[in-house]
């Protein structure tokens, strides 16, 4: 079918859509949807390296429902000048530049006045090697086995894409592939797992003495005792309870673009302060709503405490995390406002990744120095009441009755298994009771769950690991 024979089909649809959700809500989804091409196409050609018509494809297979706006899309790449432009029948355009050491922005119109960034070097790491330099090959047949599995592609659609895995056992690699065009110093945009990398670094402040969980978050807009957000903690936007009227993040999908959360995220430059003007819909602490307007706030907060600019966030992250984990190949990306995206733009290498869970499995200690308060792992992983999908604080968790853990144990997880979740197959697996950390990296669908492997993979590992 060419373009004009679906452009009635695509304008019939964004009708639909005025009347069933108001006009305001449908004339953003060009932008969004725009606007979410650009960045990502942005980030991986240009910080990770990938093909842009790979990135196109694979994603286009990954969002299948998103096919009605992706085919209308033209998607132009700039290697010289380093940015992306994405547009839809004239009626959307987003333009993502590359800085370096910054990854994408989303151009707002402020692109070109960001002042050079210039952090020290790096401090040497206190975590011990996990690797030689090299490619780690399998320890043993059963688990070179467990990756060939982890690789393997079905006879037909869903496909896995799967792009890296690594396994770390008692803190050493053991185990890493890599698709074509992957390297083992590779940064893989981690989506949602980014959530668990910001709880990271609120952990930090906790231990610091900077924030405190329970207690209102130093929001400047919710400061007056009579505004019902006052009442919300850091530990409500850690745990998605906070009742902010954002919609919800849980789907990366054309129905999604709807959300009040992704004109948050591809059409205000200021991301933290459209999220913090929402009004309630629910009390906080009352309900679970995973949504990425609770993790910007929580980016705010970090970018404040750490003295209110982008440089500030960076040289705070390596100096405090990245340097001690020896994580030198992380790049975080900012909005307009200098606030780290934290909900879902990080990129690291699969072994960077896999570094920040071994932080976890260690109780937030690298080399005798405590990087996390006393008690902050046990915090993360306790479930959070009513999250269905098995939420606990800036991670995800087979704890307590929610459905997803009940159904990940079901299909072989451990039930002390807590990780890090990006949306299309990204993950970090920390398991005790194994002393594993299992990280897999992707562009799969996210239904149905069984698609990208992963339970399948935590399995494997586990049967072939056991004894070493």
């Amino acid at each position: 079918m060419t373009r004009p024979s679906l452009l009635p089909v695509f304008v019939s649809t964004v009708a639909v859509t005025a009347l069933a959700l108001g006009v305001a809500r449908a004339r953003d989804v060009p932008q969004v949807a725009t606007g979410f091409m650009a960045n990502m196409v942005c980030s991986e050609t240009f910080v990770s390296g990938l093909d842009p018509d790979r990135i196109l494809s694979e994603t286009r297979d990954a969002m299948p429902g998103a096919g009605l706006l992706t085919w209308a899309m033209t998607v132009s790449v700039d290697r010289a000048a380093k940015d992306v432009i994405v547009s839809l029948l004239g009626l959307g355009r987003s333009r993502a530049v590359y800085r370096d050491g910054l990854g994408c922005h989303l151009d707002h119109g402020e692109a070109e006045g960001w002042p050079a960034i210039r952090l020290p070097p790096p401090q040497p790491a206190l975590l011990g090697e996990i690797a030689p330099p090299r490619l780690v090959e399998p320890s043993s047949p059963t688990l070179a086995a467990a990756l060939d599995r982890a690789f393997a592609e079905p006879d037909a659609p869903p496909f896995r894409r799967t792009h890296a895995v690594i396994v770390l056992k008692d803190g050493k690699l053991i185990a890493e592939r890599y698709a074509p065009g992957v390297a083992l110093d590779t940064p893989l945009l981690g989506f949602s797992a980014t959530k668990s990398m910001t709880a990271t670094l609120i952990g930090i402040l906790v231990h610091q003495g900077k924030l405190a969980l329970h207690v209102p978050a130093p929001i400047t807009a919710w400061q007056s005792e009579s505004d019902p957000r006052h009442a919300i903690t850091v530990d409500h936007l850690l745990r998605h309870t906070a009742g902010l009227a954002l919609g919800s993040s849980l789907q990366a999908s054309l129905s999604s673009a709807l959300e009040p959360v992704n004109r948050m995220k591809f059409v205000e430059p200021d991301r933290a302060a459209f999220a913090e003007s929402m009004p309630l819909e629910t009390t906080p602490g009352a309900v679970s709503n995973y949504h990425d307007g609770n993790t910007v706030i929580l980016s705010q907060l970090i970018r404040d405490a750490a003295g209110g600019s982008a440089a500030d966030v960076l040289r705070f992250a390596h100096r405090e995390l990245l340097d001690p984990l020896g994580m030198r190949n992380v790049t975080i990306e900012f909005d307009a406002a200098g606030t780290p995206e934290g909900s879902s733009q990080m990129l690291a290498s699969a072994r960077d990744w896999a570094r920040l869970g071994q932080l976890y499995l260690d109780d937030g200690v690298v080399a005798g120095r405590r990087i996390l308060p006393a008690g902050w792992v046990a915090y993360v992983r306790t479930p959070t009441p009513n999250a269905f999908v098995g939420l606990g604080a800036g991670f995800w968790t087979n704890r307590g009755d929610s459905f997803g853990a009940t159904y990940r144990i079901s299909h072989g997880w451990p039930r002390d298994a807590f990780f890090a979740k990006g949306s299309l197959g990204q993950y970090v697996i920390v398991i005790p009771s194994e002393r594993l950390v299992i990280a897999r990296f992707g562009r799969t669908v996210n239904w149905p769950p069984e698609a990208d492997g992963v339970a399948q993979l935590v399995s494997d590992v586990i049967a072939a690991t056991r004894g070493e």
